[in-house]
């Protein structure tokens, strides 16, 4: 603990301007949304919620949460970048119980560059506990 309080990393200072930012409060949120503009400011929003969701989905991976696989059905480049990852549209088909019934899920989010999926792919996804009846993409599987 320092003279002035607790000192915070740099990763920390940084995830709290971020935070800011994406949520247009305190100065650098407030100076961002001054400049952007409304529709870009709100496409500054987009990026930072599909990249929480990938932090979110790992998380939860971590933590012993249940994955469940999934089927690549399409998947379509949005043309945003996201630290130099591509954000996409994709559509999964989930086989839930014994059955094989196949429930169809359509996901926004970021994949690696190196490893994205392609149609026919098998892939993880994670229930979202903020949002229930939907899931987060937690990658392939593999780990390299």
């Amino acid at each position: 603990m320092g003279i002035f309080g607790k000192r915070r990393t740099r990763e920390e200072r940084a995830a709290e301007i971020a935070g800011q930012v994406a949520e247009g409060r305190g100065f650098y949120g407030r100076t961002t949304r001054a400049f952007l503009g409304k529709g870009d400011f709100a496409r500054v929003q987009q990026s930072m919620g599909t990249y929480n969701s990938g932090i979110a989905a790992q998380q939860l991976l971590a933590s012993g949460a249940p994955a469940h696989c999934a089927v690549v059905v399409s998947v379509v480049d949005t043309g945003e970048l996201v630290n130099f990852d591509p954000v996409v549209d994709m559509v999964v088909d989930r086989v839930s119980g014994p059955t094989g019934d196949a429930e169809r899920i359509s996901l926004r989010t970021i994949v690696s560059k190196l490893r994205s999926p392609r149609a026919g792919d098998r892939v993880l996804l994670v229930a979202d506990p903020t949002c229930p009846g939907s899931y987060l993409y937690a990658g392939d599987g593999v780990t390299r």
